[in-house]
């Protein structure tokens, strides 16, 4: 029998519906579940279904592994083993290989899966674990997880633990915990860690990027934001201020930011169907305390105001039109590089804007450089829901316009990456940008 990783022998006996997986390279993640997977095949009747992101040949699946498990343990007669399939003789034990992004429909209709093994699961989107959950529905089934953690963002790192709870165990283990890893290999890692510790911890420790290059706000600067007025000493209290996303349809949801000055003290996040607008605009409103709400006017948030004026509500509130013009448009972003010359819309710039900040405060924190306070943000650590606002800050990523100006990634291109609608992320953008309302030309209700 092929020998598993001593590190790992927990990890396979457990009974759990989810078994994550997770590591750099040289591991044995995929060598053990291959290992595993041919076990069971040879002893029980189980029915795999072996699936990663792409898969244009079946050299590109799992298959070549379970093969080279199969014939290590000498059960090389007991399986029939064609060009694409595997199957055991007696247990009548069968494997299936598909690529999620081409196959994804034919994948919805399979039946009576009893382990589905996801291989380079850090490419899985929400919406394919959408299709793929309900799929495996049959009595004791199991979902291998296995990955290789890319950035912090990733579903599969940032949202799915999360969203399995205590029906899952996951295990992060690395080339130290392979007792069977080769001199060579050892001396890869071994040589990588001297020349560039960075690329080794995440190459091979398994520790996930915890910023996108491409994004508008890094992660690692949301991260240094949090109590900053309190790391630093600087006080950033000031005029209460609220940003509202309103939900738009279907799973989107209401989400409010409550700020003191450049503080967001408070998240809160809702499900209702557009039907309760009006409930949900008081909701926002409960929020304001005599301060001021700011709310998306674009789409079902256009009747945000009308609402407001019904409960009597006369002043207190402004409009954002994220796909406005900019305000200051012959004001200089940068030398020599005006407002109109960088920003496509008002959107671009608020998030712009935010970024800045959000950097200062990393510099600030981490590197003791000294900026006013107008120039810093701060996130308190009771505002709650931090670890998904994080990640929503720091999802979208800098686009173009087709006059080449800056945009902030489209929620539908979002959406193709599997990353839902970032709606704590826009209304704290919002809230955290008065003074952008203010001067885009918008009028206070009531004065």
């Amino acid at each position: 029998m092929y020998q598993l990783n001593p590190a790992l022998y927990d990890f396979w006996r457990t009974r759990k519906p989810y078994k994550l997986l997770k590591g750099g390279r040289f591991s044995s993640k995929t060598q053990d579940a291959g290992g595993m997977a041919a076990f069971l095949a040879r002893n029980y009747s189980v029915k795999f279904l072996c699936l990663r992101q792409f898969q244009n040949r079946i050299a590109d699946s799992v298959y070549t592994v379970v093969k080279e498990k199969i014939q290590a343990a000498g059960w090389r007669d007991e399986f029939d083993i064609g060009v694409s399939t595997i199957r055991h003789r007696v247990t009548g034990s069968e494997f299936l290989f598909y690529g999620l992004a081409r196959n994804i429909e034919e994948i919805k209709g399979t039946e009576g899966v009893d382990i589905c093994w996801i291989e380079e699961g850090e490419g899985l989107t929400e919406d394919q674990w959408l299709i793929i959950d309900p799929t495996i529905r049959k009595e004791g089934a199991e979902v291998w997880v296995l990955w290789n953690p890319h950035l912090i963002t990733d579903f599969v790192q940032a949202k799915l633990p999360t969203l399995l709870g205590d029906d899952c165990i996951i295990r992060h283990i690395n080339y130290l915990d392979n007792p069977f890893l080769s001199e060579t290999a050892r001396k890869k890692a071994e040589r990588l860690k001297e020349a560039d510790p960075d690329s080794y911890r995440h190459i091979y420790l398994g520790q996930p990027l915890s910023s996108d290059d491409a994004a508008v706000i890094k992660f690692s600067w949301i991260e240094a934001a949090i109590d900053a007025h309190i790391k630093l000493g600087i006080d950033l209290s000031g005029a209460r201020t609220v940003g509202y996303d309103v939900a738009d349809s279907g799973a989107d949801k209401n989400a409010c930011s409550v700020f003191d000055g450049a503080i967001c003290e408070e998240i809160d996040e809702w499900s209702a169907p557009e039907d309760e607008l009006n409930q949900s605009t008081k909701r926002a409103w409960a929020h304001v305390q005599g301060g001021t709400l700011i709310y998306d006017s674009i789409g079902v948030g256009a009747h945000v105001g009308s609402t407001l004026s019904a409960m009597d509500v006369k002043r207190g509130y402004f409009k954002f039109n994220a796909a406005g013009a900019v305000i200051n448009p012959d004001k200089e972003y940068a030398p020599k590089i005006k407002n109109k010359e960088k920003f496509e819309n008002l959107k671009a710039q608020a998030w712009q804007d935010v970024a800045d900040r959000f950097r200062n405060t990393f510099n600030a924190v981490t590197k003791g450089m000294v900026y006013p306070a107008s120039e810093l943000i701060s996130i308190s650590s009771n505002a709650g829901k931090i670890e998904q606002l994080k990640i929503e800050l720091s999802s979208p990523r800098k686009r173009y316009s087709k006059r080449g100006l800056d945009i902030v990634e489209p929620k539908e291109e979002m959406s193709k990456r599997g990353i839902p609608s970032p709606n704590l992320a826009d209304s704290f953008v919002m809230g955290a940008c008065p003074h952008l309302v203010e001067r885009a030309g918008y009028s206070w209700k009531g004065f």
